[in-house]
């Protein structure tokens, strides 16, 4: 087949809203798709814990030469001990930098793909969507789960834990490690502990998506899970510091891999070390070298701590002030208040969704997940009085 052959690629639908949101000349559109933080002036800020670290790059950094392909080793081992803390010392892990979350995903999949050709991944859905053809196009054989009530808002762990009754040794599990994305409900305590228990019977590799920690119930607390699972003889953890210092553009992530024993450890991150640099050789160096210089230094680490807070305060705010709204029609927007970080997914048709477009102005995915930082303050009345006008009107 030549190129010529070739037809169009499928065009992601977010995309294709962000195009029509764009167009739209109305002065009062609302866009609640694209999974950015926004202030309430409706701005993804740079953090000024970014900007001072920055500061210091520009003025002191003496080279631009290539960083190696593990990327910015301080990076990695200061980003550890922040997301780890005091477990750290107990865990058998080893990491290197990737080109964001994603890269870091891809990067498992190859190194799952690589050891046992056709493995298979376990996956509850809905997930981001990039997750199956991630997956997929790195050769894995996918398994989903559908694990998730959106007009109950709660996940079906148990539909996950009964499908897990049919997985081999060796599978792999896709997890989430906190405020779920898309539908901003995390699974309760007994569910970590639960699944702990089945990857270690059923002989499973977990893999943890971990892309807002300290966006959901805080620091610490987001990260319970995952240090829970860490410890457990084989994981790979992705993580992204993409969303949690602002650095969206300049892809910033990391890959943590454990093997049951030291030895297995090191031989795991040699070969993630070879599918790095066959697929993009380095990473770049700005954003890991940002992140680096806030974490070296106690003091830009204590600002950009509050400034996270601060985002995670609006965002429950938000959830909150939609909460106080209770049931409109079909949707019950008080499970909200009991959701965490930038997302929930509520259970609209694609008519209710395509109204809410034309008729207000307000742009949300064909999946009906919104991200909840779109919103301002102020707006929470009036996207609530739409949701009550759509429903009313295709029913009646």
């Amino acid at each position: 087949m030549t190129f010529g052959d070739l037809k169009p690629a499928a065009t992601d639908p977010l995309l294709g809203l962000m195009s029509r949101f764009r167009a739209d000349g109305r002065a009062r559109k609302i866009d609640l798709g694209v999974g950015v933080y926004r202030d309430a002036a409706g701005n993804t800020p740079v953090f000024a814990a970014v900007k001072a670290a920055e500061h210091r790059l520009a003025t002191g950094q003496t080279s631009k030469a290539y960083v190696g392909t593990e990327g910015d080793s301080e990076f990695v081992s200061l980003l550890a001990s922040a997301v780890f803390g005091g477990a750290l010392a107990g865990l058998q892990l080893a990491g290197l930098q990737t080109v964001g979350g994603t890269g870091a995903l891809r990067l498992a999949a190859e190194l799952l793909s690589r050891t046992r050709p056709g493995r298979r991944i376990w996956l509850s859905l809905p997930t981001w969507p990039n997750h199956v053809p991630l997956f997929t196009a790195a050769g894995l054989e996918v398994h989903g789960v559908a694990g998730f009530d959106p007009a109950a808002q709660r996940h079906r762990t148990e539909a996950l834990l009964q499908a897990l009754t049919g997985a081999a040794p060796g599978d792999a599990l896709l997890l989430h490690g906190c405020c779920h994305n898309p539908t901003g409900v995390d699974p309760d305590v007994g569910f970590w502990e639960n699944i702990a228990a089945e990857i270690a019977a059923r002989g499973l590799i977990p893999l943890i998506d971990m892309a807002y920690q300290g966006l959901g119930r805080g620091w610490s607390d987001d990260g319970a899970a995952m240090r829970r699972l860490a410890a457990l003889p084989n994981v790979l953890i992705a993580y992204s510091c993409d969303k949690n210092f602002g650095l969206y553009r300049e892809r910033v992530g990391a890959l943590f891999v454990a093997g049951a024993t030291p030895l297995e450890t090191q031989t795991l991150l040699s070969h993630l070390i070879a599918l790095a640099r066959a697929s993009y050789s380095m990473p770049p160096d700005h954003g890991a070298a940002v992140v680096r210089v806030i974490l070296e230094d106690p003091a830009l680490t204590r600002l950009w701590r509050s400034e996270l807070d601060a985002m995670q305060g609006r965002l429950r705010s938000l959830r909150d002030g939609l909460a106080a709204h209770g049931r409109i029609g079909a949707v019950d927007l008080g499970s909200l208040a009991d959701g965490h970080g930038l997302f929930a997914l509520l259970p609209l048709s694609p008519a209710q969704i395509e109204l809410l477009q034309a008729d207000h102005a307000i742009y949300l995915p064909p999946s009906g997940r919104i991200n909840i930082a779109g919103l301002a303050e102020q707006q929470i009345d009036r996207f609530v009085a739409a949701l009550r006008a759509v429903q009313h009107q295709l029913a009646a």
